[in-house]
C-alpha cells in the first residue's frame, strides 16, 4: 500500500498539568493483527457465448459462432483494475483437438507507461496455444509441453478484442467477437471456428508485485488436467473452480490511531454525519495520520493519543502501542482498509479502560464518505495504485454489500491486554 505517512508520534500526552503521582488504573497494550488469508486473484469469471451448434445430434452451447449475427458472434466481460494489474483468460479454439486462445504472459497490461487506461482492439496481446495433450491430426493423448502457435495462426485474423473503460468506478469491458468466418491459414485449411466458454482472471497486487504471473499454465511446460479439460472439450468449470479457491478481495492496513479520551463523545468521528475536516478524510483515503494528530492535540476531551506502527501492516503482521490509562478513560481507534478508496476500520461501541481481551466484535469497517468508491484492490484512483478518490460528499456509514467484502474477523483481530 502507497503513500502512508511516516509521521510517527509515540504519544502525545494532553494533560501536562496533572501531577505525575495522580493514581493510575495502569499501563495497556493495544494489538492490530492483520489476519487475512492471501488470495492470488481480486477477480474471476466464466464468460459464455449465446450461440449453439449439432455436433453428431447433441447440442453444445453457449458458444461464440463466426458468424455475422451479433447476438451469437460476441461476448462481454467486465471486470476492474488499478495500474499494474493486469487480465489474463483462456477459451478454447473450437475446430482444433487442443488449441486454446491466451494472452501472452503475465497477461494483458491494462495501463500504458503514463499509467493511462488502455482501450480500443488488444488482439495483438493474445496467441493460440497448443496443449500438448492430443495429437493435432488423429487426437490421440500426447505429453507435450505448451508451445505457442502465434508464427502459424495469427489470432487477429481470428478475433476482434475491444476494450472500453469507465474512468469513475475503474471498470473495463471486453467484447470478444469471433471474426473467424471464411478464413484459412497459410496452407489453405480452414479456420473457421466456434470460440469456447472461457475463464478470466484479474491478479491481485501486494507491493506493487502481481501475485500470480501465470494463473493458467505457463510456456514451454506440461499442462494441467484443470486446462486440458478447457483445451479439449471447451470445459471451463474445473479451471474455474481451481482459480475461484484463489479469488478474494485482500488488503493491507494502516497503522492505528488509539485515543485515550473522556466524555460521551468519540473525538474521531459521529456515525451518520460527514467527516468534520479534522483528518480523518487523509487517515482513510492515504493512511495519513499528520493532520488528525495535529487536530486531536487541539480537543480538551482527548487526554492522549498513540499511533501502532510506522509502515503498512501487511497480511500476518501486526503492530501494537503501550498506553497509559485511568479510571473513567474510555478509548477509540481507527485506521485504513488500504485496498479502498476512503474506508475505515473503527470501533463503533464505547470501549471502557476496564476493558481487556478481543475487541474484534466491536470494530467495524465505515465508508467515510468523501470518495467515490471503487472495487477494492483494483481501482485506479486508490492509494494502492497512487490515485487519489474523486470526491462525494456523504456521511460517514458502515460499508454496505456493494462488493464482496470479507467479514471484519476475516482482516483484522484487535486486542486489549
Amino acid at each position: 500500500m502507497a503513500v502512508l505517512s511516516a509521521l510517527l508520534f509515540v504519544s502525545c500526552d494532553k494533560d501536562k498539568t496533572e501531577p505525575d503521582t495522580m493514581p493510575m488504573s495502569g499501563n495497556a497494550n493495544i494489538t492490530f493483527e492483520n489476519v487475512v488469508k492471501p488470495k492470488k486473484y481480486v477477480q474471476s469469471g466464466i464468460f459464455k457465448g449465446n450461440g449453439k451448434i449439432n455436433e453428431g445430434g447433441r447440442e453444445i452451447g453457449n458458444l461464440i459462432l463466426p458468424s455475422d449475427d451479433k447476438m451469437t458472434n460476441s461476448t462481454k466481460i467486465k471486470f476492474n483494475a488499478g495500474k499494474g494489474q493486469r487480465l489474463m483468460f483462456a477459451m478454447m479454439f473450437g475446430a482444433s483437438k487442443d488449441w486454446f486462445f491466451a494472452a501472452r504472459q503475465p497477461g494483458i497490461p491494462l495501463y500504458d507507461d503514463n499509467g493511462k487506461a488502455r482501450t480500443g482492439n488488444i488482439v495483438s496481446e493474445i496467441s493460440l496455444w497448443d496443449n500438448g495433450s492430443k495429437n493435432d491430426d488423429t487426437g490421440a493423448k500426447e505429453d507435450n509441453n505448451i508451445t505457442s502457435l502465434f508464427a502459424r495462426t495469427m489470432p487477429r485474423e481470428l478475433m476482434s478484442l475491444m476494450l472500453d473503460y469507465d474512468e469513475k468506478t475503474s471498470e473495463f469491458t471486453l467484447t470478444i467477437t469471433n471474426t473467424s468466418k471464411g478464413k484459412k491459414d497459410v496452407n489453405g485449411k480452414s479456420l473457421e471456428t466456434p470460440f469456447s466458454p472461457g475463464v478470466w482472471v484479474v491478479s491481485n497486487v501486494v507491493g506493487g508485485k502481481l501475485l500470480d504471473e501465470k494463473p493458467f499454465f505457463e510456456a514451454n511446460k506440461k499442462t494441467t488436467p484443470e486446462l486440458s479439460m478447457l483445451a479439449e472439450m471447451g470445459n471451463p468449470d474445473p479451471l474455474y473452480k481451481k482459480i475461484q479457491a484463489e479469488t478474494g478481495i485482500i488488503t493491507g492496513l494502516s497503522p492505528a490511531i488509539v485515543v485515550v479520551y473522556k466524555g460521551n463523545k468519540n473525538p474521531l468521528f459521529e456515525v451518520g454525519k460527514k467527516d468534520a475536516g479534522q483528518g480523518l478524510k487523509e487517515v482513510s483515503q492515504m493512511g495519513n495520520f499528520e493532520k488528525l494528530q495535529a487536530s486531536l492535540k487541539k480537543d480538551a476531551n482527548v487526554k492522549a493519543f498513540y499511533l501502532a506502527g510506522n509502515a503498512p501492516v501487511a497480511p500476518s503482521e501486526k503492530v501494537s502501542a503501550n498506553i497509559k490509562l485511568e479510571q473513567g478513560d474510555k478509548i477509540a481507534y481507527a485506521f485504513m482498509f488500504g485496498y479502498s478508496n476512503d474506508w475505515f476500520y473503527a470501533n463503533e461501541a464505547e470501549i471502557m479502560a476496564t476493558e481487556r481481551g478481543e475487541l474484534t466484535s466491536k470494530t467495524v469497517l465505515f465508508d467515510n464518505g468523501t470518495g467515490f468508491d471503487q472495487y477494492p484492490g483494483a481501482g485506479n484512483r486508490q492509494a494502492l495504485f497512487g490515485g487519489m478518490p474523486e470526491k462525494e460528499d456523504n456521511a460517514i456509514q458502515r460499508v454496505g454489500g456493494q462488493f464482496p467484502v470479507p467479514n471484519v474477523s476475516e482482516v483484522v483481530k484487535v486486542t486489549l491486554k
